[in-house]
């Protein structure tokens, strides 16, 4: 015997879904001065709400909560059920300060006082 479930039913169902995974999820990706919740995020790419979402491309930054995480590149992969799927053709892990160009060693000192005589 097959199951049937209208048109109607089955938006209010993926509606329901989507809603859930907005409420849950602290992490969004900025593109500019715009941000968009994350619904899922994975090792290769990302889902956004497919209807409040504008078509992404090109660099954004994704963010969990406060805390800058990656720098990326992205494309977009397919549209299914209400998310709008996105891959990572780069993705760089965000660093709070500029890399050293130089080994640092672990115990070196911070900073050198200078003591006047």
């Amino acid at each position: 015997m097959s199951t049937y479930v209208s048109k109607e039913i089955r938006a209010e169902l993926d509606a329901a879904r989507i809603a859930t995974l907005k409420k849950s999820s602290r992490m969004r990706v900025e593109v500019g001065d715009n941000s968009f919740k994350i619904l899922t995020l994975w090792k290769d790419g990302f889902t956004v709400e497919a209807d409040t979402t504008p078509r992404l491309r090109g660099l954004v930054d994704i963010y969990d909560g406060a805390k800058h995480l990656y720098q990326c590149l992205i494309i977009a992969d397919e549209e299914a059920v209400g998310e709008m799927r996105y891959e990572f053709k780069r993705n760089t892990v965000a660093a709070d300060k500029a890399p050293l160009d130089f080994y640092r060693a672990p115990d070196a000192p911070i900073a050198l006082l200078g003591l006047e005589e």
